[in-house]
């Protein structure tokens, strides 16, 4: 294969993204004939698209890791020490910038009404997803290099129901990512998605509560997104989500009151701002992250990092409303 094909990245699918999708929307449509008669049942949906998922084989794709992309992704974070120069092969990939690759490969037709890709998508009608937290795992001695060929293999582990706390049923589907190179696996990434009902009828946006002064801490960095980053990052990801990018969608359909922050994003500034407290290039054993309350555009919010103790660093992400929105634990080798 010529290098300027295999620097757009090469997919090799141990089942090709059609086939998948088309699995996956046979299985979605007769779990849905036979559950919807009346009023959904999130437990009974949840337990049989976990029995349909397991079913079809793990979903493996291979990619190169490519110079051009971490480029232009460590542009989108505002990160110089890789976007001014291109990137060298051997180049190792900081924590969480994985995420820059292996994006999904669905056709437009094939996304949800929202955007959003489906492929690990419960029936509807709980179609409605938000990324609400995971666990990366790193290899001390096998990182993830630019120019490395990297398959990427996603199996699913768990779907089941749970209610809100407004007390809505909701369906929290769990994936595993194993990354492997040439030497084997590099990287373990959990992710866990949340599914509410579709949205039949437009919410009104939510309401500014009253700013209040950020909480201190040992270590604070502060960030205020904008539409210009939320949409890189989008690109970047290949993330079709309206949340993202749709003021529209945002404030006419599902009720919030601006663009949302992408989840990933903030994991990634954590990963970044406690990698800036190590000393650049390190990289973390284990994080293990929640998402609890969105964050938007235009509004400001802060970083708070704890000292480590016993290897152990404990960080949140608190908006200017004293709302905490995301809380993880980072393990250092």
């Amino acid at each position: 294969m010529s290098p300027t094909l295999r620097s757009l990245g090469r997919l090799t699918l141990s089942l090709s993204s059609s086939s998948r999708s088309a699995a996956c929307l046979l299985a979605r449509h007769q779990i849905s004939r036979r559950l919807y008669s009346s009023q959904p049942d999130a437990k009974a949906i949840a337990s049989e698209f976990y029995s349909e998922s397991q079913a079809n084989p793990p979903y493996a794709q291979t990619q190169l890791l490519d110079a051009n992309q971490l480029q232009r992704f460590s542009a989108t974070l505002s990160r110089p020490e890789l976007s001014k120069i291109l990137p060298k092969n051997g180049t190792p990939l900081p924590a969480g910038y994985h995420l820059a690759y292996f994006t999904p490969a669905q056709v437009e037709e094939d996304l949800g009404r929202d955007g959003t890709d489906t492929t690990f998508n419960p029936p509807s009608p709980y179609t409605r997803r938000m990324w609400a937290g995971g666990e990366l795992e790193w290899v001390k001695e096998n990182k993830l290099r630019v120019g490395q060929e990297v398959t990427e293999t996603t199996k699913l582990i768990s779907s089941y129901s749970k209610k809100s706390r407004a007390g809505n049923e909701m369906i929290i589907v769990s994936v595993e990512k194993k990354f492997q190179n040439e030497r084997g696996v590099a990287l373990l990434d959990k992710r866990n998605w949340v599914f509410r009902e579709e949205i039949t009828k437009p919410q009104p946006p939510a309401r500014q509560p009253e700013v209040v002064p950020f909480p201190e801490g040992k270590h604070v960095r502060d960030f205020c997104q904008t539409d210009v980053t939320l949409f890189r990052f989008s690109a970047m990801t290949f993330n079709g989500h309206k949340i993202h990018y749709s003021k529209e969608w945002c404030r006419e359909v599902e009720g919030h009151r601006g663009l949302v922050v992408h989840g990933p994003l903030n994991l990634i500034n954590m990963l970044n701002f406690w990698r800036d407290l190590q000393g650049g290039d390190a990289t973390p054993k284990k994080i293990t992250y929640r998402a609890t309350n969105p964050l938007y555009a235009g509004e400001p919010y802060r970083i708070i990092m704890g000292e480590e103790v016993q290897k152990i660093t404990e960080v949140k992400i608190v908006d200017s409303y004293g709302q905490v929105s995301m809380q993880g634990t980072i393990e250092s080798f």
